[in-house]
């Protein structure tokens, strides 16, 4: 019953929230369209800005995958993710997750067809994908396109959070 309810749910939210919007806008007599294709040009504008960042940030994943940088590194990591129980398979993931999160459900998905999504494996990769972030591209794309330069306390808490959802990850993988 609950399920059907939910499902019921979500797919009424997204109309709701545009008949809200729209409303609300009516009823506060803006001039919704014009609202909507500001808020579209701003966007825009938003993406030109960030674009350069964005697409170096793909680029140079896609150079440090394609080149065997990542084999390197997690050959060269292998000792200590042996003394911290960490899965060799798991550590390209989690460096690639700090980066890319299409890169590392890609090796998710390698890791899903060779030990299968239900292996211990699997389900820490799951899991570390759902626990971490991709904290150099949401500092880079999201502080640069607001124009913020230096982040203080951002990357060290971000990184922080990134390394106890990495364990959990593993420990609640391991149960």
């Amino acid at each position: 019953m609950w399920i059907s309810v939910l499902v019921w749910l979500s797919s009424a939210i997204l109309p709701f929230s545009i008949f809200y919007i729209v409303g609300f806008g009516l009823l506060a007599k803006r001039p919704v369209f014009d609202d909507f294709l500001a808020g579209a040009a701003k966007g825009m504008k938003t993406t030109a800005e960030i674009f350069p960042t964005l697409a170096a940030l793909l680029i140079s994943v896609r150079i440090l995958r394609v080149s065997g940088f990542l084999d390197f590194l997690g050959m060269m990591l292998k000792a200590p993710a042996m003394v911290l129980h960490i899965p060799q398979e798991l550590v390209p993931v989690a460096l690639f997750r700090l980066v890319s999160n299409s890169a590392a459900t890609g090796l998710m998905l390698d890791i899903f067809k060779e030990h299968g999504p239900d292996s211990p494996l699997g389900v820490m990769a799951s899991l570390l994908l759902s626990s971490t972030e991709t904290v150099f591209y949401c500092l880079s794309v999201y502080f640069g396109s607001i124009g913020i330069r230096k982040s203080r306390y951002t990357l060290p808490g971000a990184l922080i959070a990134t390394i106890v959802g990495i364990g959990v990850s593993i420990w609640l993988g391991n149960l």
